[in-house]
């Protein structure tokens, strides 16, 4: 259960990395509220994924889903550049966090 509480952190992360964008700088109300609800909930949620999951691994995790959540929807949003060498380091990511999912 920690580990799907840890994905759903991460996917909030993403929610407001993402939300920043939106916020213009935190001037427009709606985005801004939406951003701060998911930084709130992304935290909370790490911090009780972390009660069992070993701290160092969820916190690598939790960055790694925001990291590679955040340059995708980068890409596909945004449109930030999808170089081969760029999503390659993104494919580095992903597997860094299974690795770490299959040895903590």
């Amino acid at each position: 259960m920690a580990w799907t509480i840890l994905f759903i952190a991460g996917l909030m992360e993403i929610g407001w990395a993402i939300g920043l964008k939106y916020t213009e700088g935190f001037t427009k109300l709606v985005p801004s509220v939406l951003t701060l609800a998911s930084m709130t909930a992304s935290v909370v949620l790490l911090g009780i994924a972390l009660k069992t999951i070993p701290v160092g691994t969820g916190y690598a995790v939790w960055t790694g889903i925001g990291s590679v959540g955040t340059a995708i929807l980068g890409i596909y949003l945004f449109g930030d550049p999808a170089t081969a060498l760029r999503l390659a380091c993104i494919g580095l990511i992903i597997t860094g966090i299974v690795g770490l999912k299959f040895v903590a």
